[in-house]
């Protein structure tokens, strides 16, 4: 696309092929690998300097927003699954509940806990 036709297009855009808005994102659907719903994409974070997305939160378990626990996930652990419409995991819900996680009123994103999250799901860390 050059720069002209990107100038004129709609400010609210929000997904093209390789792009998706952050709000459309957050309340995805998330599955496990066999396809079962475990819960939602709450938020999104970015790495402040280089623009990568870092972690995808997941919100699961409790009722009604009461109880429930926030997963931070590795982007790199989300694929886009058409067919389901979100996210498909290649962890289940078991593996999940052993993750790193965190409450609303919890003080959780520091360096060491950045490095148990990536530790416990295997991947390379966003910042190396």
């Amino acid at each position: 696309m050059a720069y002209d036709d990107i100038r004129k297009t709609d400010a609210d855009v929000k997904e093209t092929h390789d792009l998706i808005a952050s709000d459309k994102v957050e309340g995805t659907k998330v599955y496990d690998p066999r396809g079962e719903h475990i819960g939602s994409i709450d938020r999104i974070l970015l790495e402040k300097r280089s623009g990568k997305v870092s972690y995808a939160v997941l919100s699961f378990g409790g009722f009604l927003g009461i109880g429930t626990d926030h997963y931070p996930l590795p982007w790199s652990k989300l694929n886009y699954d058409q067919d389901l419409g979100g996210y498909r995991i290649d962890i289940s819900k078991e593996q999940l509940e052993g993750a790193p996680k965190y409450d609303n009123d919890d003080d959780f994103w520091n360096a060491e806990n950045g490095r148990r999250v990536y530790d416990y799901y295997g991947v390379a860390p966003y910042w190396i």
